[in-house]
């Protein structure tokens, strides 16, 4: 089993409701046995070099003697792979897929079990999309950040940094997995355009914040842009 951090996004889980058994894709999942209480939820192919690094996926295991019908929404926060799985979720995530205690304690000693999967959207109520400025940032000569709790269920594939009194952009580099980079960026306070695929039967749209990343931005802060997406 190989486990890469590549994408260091906040990792969580949420229940969902009873849906229709369409749209769902037969795969395999295993679990990271060392993994923390709120750990690492990785894909193989899902992760898309880094584009699939945020996206919820509903999972439910094929074994109704164990597991219910619900399973556990996860967010891709990683690219892992083994025994050739689709999923490998943290132990926590693996283990809510089952109906109870007890069935969790069994599912988790198969280690392996057969799967669903579907993309759903995402939802963080009452959040924003968030920025958190990369450790390895160095104002003003290098500005490195993930983007937190974006909702729907669309990627974003650009994004563009702007410097707001001339409005002069320069487009960001997409580095190890999630995480957006450039040297030298524009000073001054800096506003953000982030391109966002289709919706179903759309076009790719820019999404334009409300608030910006001040001047003085710092390794380790995180800034909310005031804007979020519903789809």
């Amino acid at each position: 089993m190989a486990l890469s951090l590549l994408c260091p996004l906040l990792a969580t889980f949420l229940f969902m409701q009873t849906m229709a058994d369409t749209s769902f894709v037969q795969s395999r999942a295993a679990f990271y046995p060392n993994s923390q209480e709120n750990g690492t939820d990785a894909a193989s192919n899902l992760y898309r070099n880094g584009v699939g690094c945020g996206a919820c996926y509903q999972v439910r295991c094929g074994n109704s003697a164990l597991c219910s019908g619900n399973g556990v929404t996860v967010v891709i926060t990683d690219q892992g792979s083994g025994h050739n799985t689709d999923f490998i979720l943290s132990q926590r995530a693996f283990g809510r897929m089952a109906l109870n205690t007890d069935a969790a304690a069994s599912l988790l000693a198969l280690g392996v079990v057969d799967i669903q999967y579907r993309r759903v959207s995402c939802s963080y109520p009452n959040k924003n999309i968030t920025v958190k400025i990369h450790e390895s940032s160095n104002n003003p000569h290098y500005l490195a950040f993930v983007i937190w709790f974006q909702q729907g269920n669309r990627d974003i594939t650009a994004v563009q940094i702007c410097e707001t009194q001339n409005f002069v952009c320069k487009l960001l580099d997409r580095s190890h997995g999630a995480v957006w980079t450039t040297t030298a960026p524009p000073s001054g306070p800096l506003s953000l355009r982030m391109l966002f695929s289709p919706e179903e039967e759309g076009e790719e749209t820019w999404v334009v914040p409300v608030n910006k990343i001040p001047q003085d931005w710092k390794a380790g802060q995180t800034y909310d842009l005031g804007v979020q997406v519903d789809q």
